[in-house]
C-alpha cells in the first residue's frame, strides 16, 4: 500500500506503508541509533513524535517482549528506509511490521531517510503527517500545519501511570541483563526506598534501581510532594518524559518542595529539565534535538568522556542557572548542558539516559552515586 509523509514546509515523500493503515500526525524527528528500534518505539518520551531512523535497515532482528520500555509503542508514527520483512534472531517473537500493525502504529518505508534527516538538521524538526492509501499530499501538508506546536505542550499526563505502584523485577528482566552485559554494580548495604516520579518512565530505569538494591515505588506525575514524603523515601527519582518541561508546572512546584527538604534527588532527561526549572533556571527548544545512542558528553570535574544515549528536544539555559546550581556535564557536539548539581544539597541530574536501552553503559555509575547519596543521608 502506498504511503505519504508530508511536512509543514510543503515537502512530501511517497513510500510504502510499513505498519498499520490510516493517518497519524506529530513532530517529525530523527534518531541516529544503529539498533534498539523497539526500545525507541516504546519510549514514552517519544509521545507526540514521528520518529525517523537514520540507520538504513530496520526490523532485521524482529521484536521481543523483553525489549519493550513500556507496555506498548508510544510514538505517533515511524519512518524507515528499508523495513525488513523478516526477522532473524533467536530472541525474536515476531516481525516489526506485524508488531506495528498489532499496535496500530502508522509507518512509512522506502523513502530516502538521508534526505529527510538533512532537511530536519538544516531546517529543524517539523510537524508532519503520515497517511496510507490514496491521499492528496497537498491536503496532508495543510493538516501538518494545523498540528499544535511542541512548545507549550504538556504530554506527561498522557503517559504517566494512573496510580502508585511498587516495581519488582522478573525472571525476564534478569535474563535480559545477563544477555546484554550490564556492568557490575555496587548494591546498597541495606534496602533503600526510592520514590520515582513517572513523567513517562522507561522500564530499564526501574530495573537498574532495583538491581542496585532499591525498593521502588512509582508515583503518578501529578502526585503532591506531601504524599511522596509521607512514604518516607530515602531518595526521589525524576524520570524522563515527553513534551515541553515549562508546561509541566505542577511537577516543577512539587520538585521545588522536595529540594527544600534536602532529600537526595536524581533526575534524568525531562526530570533534569524540571529540576532546573525548580531551581530557577529556564529551558529552551533545540533546533533538532539530541536523539541517538552515540552522543559524547564530558564530565567537567574529572575530564572523562562518556558516550551516552539521548532523547530530548529541549535543553537548560546555562546563563539562567542560579548560584545554587552548577553545571557538571557538557555535550561535546554543541556545548549544551548535560548535567547539573545543587552546590549544597544532594540533588543532581543529567540530560541523557544512564540506563541506556538502547545505548552504551558508560553512565551507569550515576545510579551508584545515587545509592551513595542516600546511604550518606
Amino acid at each position: 500500500m502506498i504511503a505519504v509523509l508530508a511536512l509543514e514546509d510543503g515537502t512530501w515523500y511517497r513510500g510504502m506503508s510499513a505498519g498499520a493503515p490510516g493517518e497519524t500526525s506529530g513532530e517529525v524527528v530523527f534518531n541516529t541509533s544503529m539498533t534498539g528500534y523497539q526500545e525507541v518505539l516504546t519510549d514514552p518520551s517519544y509521545a507526540g513524535q514521528i520518529v525517523t531512523m537514520t540507520a538504513p535497515q530496520i526490523g532485521n532482528y524482529g521484536v521481543a517482549g523483553a525489549d519493550q520500555e513500556s507496555g506498548a509503542p508510544k510514538v505517533a508514527g515511524f519512518v524507515m528506509r528499508d523495513p525488513s520483512p523478516i526477522s532473524s534472531n533467536w530472541r525474536a517473537q515476531g516481525t516489526l511490521r506485524d508488531y506495528l500493525v498489532h499496535h496500530g502504529i502508522v509507518a512509512i518505508g522506502d523513502i530516502d531517510t538521508r534526505v529527510l534527516t538533512r532537511k530536519l538538521r538544516s531546517g529543524g524538526v517539523m510537524r508532519g503527517v503520515i497517511a496510507t492509501g490514496s491521499v492528496d499530499p497537498e491536503a496532508l501538508v495543510e493538516r501538518a500545519r494545523a498540528i499544535p506546536h511542541m512548545e507549550g505542550s504538556d504530554l506527561v499526563k498522557a503517559v504517566t501511570c494512573a496510580e502508585p505502584y511498587d516495581f519488582t523485577t522478573t525472571l525476564a528482566d534478569a535474563v535480559t541483563e545477563a544477555s546484554f552485559g550490564v556492568p557490575p554494580i555496587k548494591r546498597a548495604s541495606k534496602p533503600l526506598k526510592v520514590a520515582a516520579y513517572d513523567y513517562g518512565m522507561k522500564l530499564n530505569i526501574l530495573r537498574r534501581l532495583v538491581a542496585h538494591g532499591c525498593e521502588v515505588r512509582v508515583f503518578p506525575a501529578t502526585t503532591p510532594a506531601s504524599e511522596v514524603l509521607a512514604w518516607q523515601p530515602d531518595g526521589v527519582f525524576l524520570s524522563n518524559g515527553p513534551g515541553d518541561p515549562a508546561a509541566v508546572t505542577y511537577a516543577v512546584d512539587n520538585i521545588r518542595t522536595l529540594v527544600d527538604t534536602g532529600v537526595p534527588m536524581f533526575g534524568i532527561c525531562l526530570g533534569h529539565q524540571l529540576l532546573a526549572l525548580a531551581l530557577g533556571a529556564k529551558t529552551y527548544k533545540l533546533k533538532f534535538g539530541h536523539r541517538g545512542a552515540n552522543h559524547p558528553v564530558k564530565q567537567l570535574d574529572s575530564g572523562a568522556i562518556e558516550i551516552t544515549s539521548q532523547n530530548h528536544g529541549f535543553a537548560v539555559d546555562p546563563e539562567s542557572l542560579p548560584e545554587t546550581a552548577r553545571v557538571t556535564h557538557l555535550n561535546l557536539y554543541d556545548g549544551t548542558v548535560e548535567g547539573l548539581r545543587h552546590v549544597v544539597k544532594p540533588v543532581y541530574s543529567v540530560q541523557y539516559h544512564p540506563e541506556a536501552s538502547p545505548g552504551p553503559h558508560d553512565a551507569d555509575y550515576l545510579f551508584t552515586q545515587f545509592i551513595e547519596e542516600m546511604e550518606r543521608r
